[in-house]
C-alpha cells in the first residue's frame, strides 16, 4: 500500500516514520509512506497557504489551489483521497481492515486553521474523523490512521496478534497476565495455567463479553451474537443481577 500524507508541517512525522513497526514496515517495503509539504505548491509569497474567508468570520481558511495541484499530481486510478475532518465518518477497526483490503493508494489530507476552502470536496472521496472532538490539525489523525492500517498489513505483525485485538472482532479484549504468577497477593487466574485450551477459550470469551457489556454495551447492540455468545452473555447478566 502507498500512503501519501499532505501537510504544512512535514517535520511532524519525522519520529513517527523512524520508530518501531512503522519503520520496519517501510524498510521491508510492506508499505510506502510519503510526506508532502503543501507549501511547495502555493503561488503566494513566503509559502502562504491561507487567506480570509469570504463573508467574514473568525480565523483563516486554507486556500484551494495548492491542494488541487498536489492531489492531481499524486492521483492514479487506484487512489482513494480522504480529508481528515471532525465532520467526517468516524474511523474504526472495521474501516482500517476494509481499507487494508481494498485500497492500494491512500491520500490523507491534513487541514489546519478554520478549515479548507470547500472546493476541496471536488478532490476527495470521503471525510474521516477519529472522534467527536477538534484538534489543531490533521497530522495526529493521519498518524493514527496510518499506524492502524499498517499494523494490519501481512507481515508487519503476527496475524494471530491483531485478530484478537480489542474491536477486531467487535468485542473488547479479555484480561491478560504474564509472570510473575503472584505479586503482593494478586494471582494469575488458575484456569490460564491449566493447559486446558478449550476451558481457556471459553474463559476468555466470557471475560471479553463481560468487559464489553460493562464498558461498551453499545458494541453489543448491533452484534450478531452466536448461540454460544448469547448463552454466555445471558449467564453474565444473570450473575451481575444477583450480585
Amino acid at each position: 500500500m502507498i500512503i501519501d500524507i499532505i501537510t504544512i508541517f512535514p517535520n511532524f512525522f519525522d519520529q513517527f516514520l523512524t520508530t518501531s513497526k512503522i519503520k520496519h514496515a517501510i524498510e521491508d517495503k510492506r508499505v510506502e509512506i510519503n510526506i508532502h509539504d503543501l507549501r511547495l505548491y502555493t503561488d503566494l509569497k513566503g509559502g502562504k497557504i491561507d487567506d480570509t474567508p469570504y463573508g467574514g468570520g473568525a480565523g483563516m481558511l486554507m486556500i484551494y489551489p495548492p491542494f488541487h495541484k498536489l492531489i492531481n499530481k499524486l492521483k492514479t486510478k487506484d487512489t482513494y483521497t480522504v480529508l481528515l475532518s471532525p465532520q467526517g465518518n468516524v474511523f474504526n477497526q472495521q474501516v482500517a481492515t476494509k481499507w487494508r483490503d481494498e485500497i492500494k493508494h491512500l491520500i490523507l489530507i491534513c487541514g489546519h486553521y478554520e478549515g479548507i476552502d470547500d472546493r476541496i470536496q471536488n478532490l476527495i472521496d470521503e471525510e474521516i474523523s477519529i472522534g467527536d472532538y477538534v484538534l489543531t490539525g490533521g497530522e495526529i489523525p493521519a498518524m493514527v490512521i496510518t499506524d492502524s492500517i499498517t499494523r494490519l498489513i501481512p507481515g508487519v505483525i503476527n496475524e494471530a496478534s491483531y485478530m484478537e485485538d480489542t474491536h477486531q472482532q467487535g468485542l473488547l479484549k479479555y484480561p491478560q497476565y504474564t509472570k510473575p504468577d503472584e505479586y503482593l497477593g494478586m494471582s494469575v487466574p488458575d484456569i490460564l495455567k491449566s493447559g486446558h485450551h478449550e476451558n481457556i477459550r471459553l474463559w476468555r470469551l466470557e471475560k471479553s463479553l463481560e468487559k464489553t457489556y460493562l464498558k461498551r454495551p453499545d458494541l453489543l447492540v448491533n452484534r450478531d451474537l452466536t448461540k454460544e455468545e448469547s448463552k454466555i452473555l445471558s449467564k453474565i447478566k444473570k450473575n451481575l443481577e444477583s450480585q
